[in-house]
């Protein structure tokens, strides 16, 4: 789309009346002048036409939100390391744990409901897969006496402290 683009030559400085800047620029282009938002919408409309409806693969690539990593929260109870995740919406037959003395890594895998696949979405924030996570402890845990459980999209494990990594406290004399 070619515009002409016009210049204005006036008489010398000193004998022009003082112009504003819009009427300048009103006078040297020949499209009416547009609001900051009408000028975004239009260069987008003009540069990037498949960005306004959202088919664009790259954009929806940009938008789609990460793979769900669960929040952790690792506190010392007593004898024990408590590590708390949240996985909303995931069954314990979902979860897969695994651990060393020094780490605990957290798998988790959802499937996609197909029944859906069938209707077109407006929008699909919902995300599916899988997820890997692996936390490093604090101490050595004996990895044997570990619980786990899963209550109201909360997996708890309780690691028992080895022997020699407990905390103590020490009085001062």
């Amino acid at each position: 789309m070619a515009q002409e683009l016009r210049i204005h030559r006036d008489t010398p400085q000193q004998n022009r009346a003082p112009q504003t800047r819009s009427s300048q620029a009103q006078r040297a282009w020949p499209m009416p002048m547009l609001s900051p938002f009408e000028e975004i919408d239009r260069l987008f409309d003009e540069l990037l036409p498949m960005v306004r409806l959202g088919r664009s693969p790259v954009l929806r690539e940009l938008m789609t939100p990460p793979a769900r990593v669960p929040s952790i929260d690792l506190l010392e109870r007593d004898d024990d390391i408590v590590l708390r995740a949240e996985v909303p919406g995931f069954s314990k037959e979902d979860l897969e744990i695994s651990m060393d003395d020094s780490s605990v890594t957290i798998r988790g895998t959802t499937a996609h409901d197909e029944q859906d696949a069938e209707g077109g979405y407006y929008r699909r924030e919902c995300v599916h897969g899988e997820f890997v996570r692996t936390i490093p402890l604090p101490a050595q845990v004996a990895t044997e006496k570990v619980t786990a459980s899963l209550k109201n999209g909360v997996l708890e494990l309780v690691m028992p402290r080895l022997e020699a990594t407990r905390r103590r406290k020490i009085k001062i004399s």
